[in-house]
């Protein structure tokens, strides 16, 4: 069965979090610090801060987006309930 999280990511450069879902964490961070987007290229380094494991991508989604609408925009975006 595939698993899928929910992370959170900092870069201490632009002052930012970014969060996303994906069903490989160790890659899509490995791949945020490599410059993948237009976004993440400009915040490496990346530090994962938090995440957390689903088992569908519909429930991961889900949480994204209730993580999306706390506004991650400082430290408070990581003390997720």
């Amino acid at each position: 069965m595939e698993k899928w999280f929910v992370y959170i990511l900092f870069s201490e450069k632009i002052d930012k979090y970014y969060v996303g879902y994906t069903a490989d964490l160790d890659l899509r961070v490995q791949r945020h610090n490599e410059g993948w987007g237009k976004f993440s290229s400009r915040g490496i380094p990346w530090k994962l801060v938090h995440f957390e494991r689903f088992d569908t991508k519909p429930e991961a989604i889900k949480r994204e987006q209730q993580i999306k609408k706390m506004g991650c925009k400082k430290e408070s975006c990581c003390t997720v309930e």
